[in-house]
């Protein structure tokens, strides 16, 4: 099998979705009620910080500066 490079943002999305899921289903073994409308703004974020961050890793493995356009642009 092919080694393969990690990838942080699916990782994070995986486990984000696997501990919505478990709060869920321990809430409805426990008769109680969650909150949905504090659930996805909390998932949202988390999904927009990792995004921005992986976004940030990926400029500085390129050695660019943030803000600066890309080599290859037609300006």
């Amino acid at each position: 099998m092919k080694k393969h490079r990690l990838d942080v943002y699916s990782l994070l999305t995986g486990a984000l979705f696997t501990v919505v899921a478990v709060v869920y289903l321990v809430a409805s073994l426990n008769d109680r009620a969650v909150n949905a409308r504090i659930v996805l703004p909390v998932t949202f974020i988390v999904l927009g910080t990792a995004g921005l961050a992986g976004a940030v890793t990926a400029m500085s493995r390129r050695g660019r500066p943030a803000g600066e356009p890309p080599a290859d642009s037609a300006d």
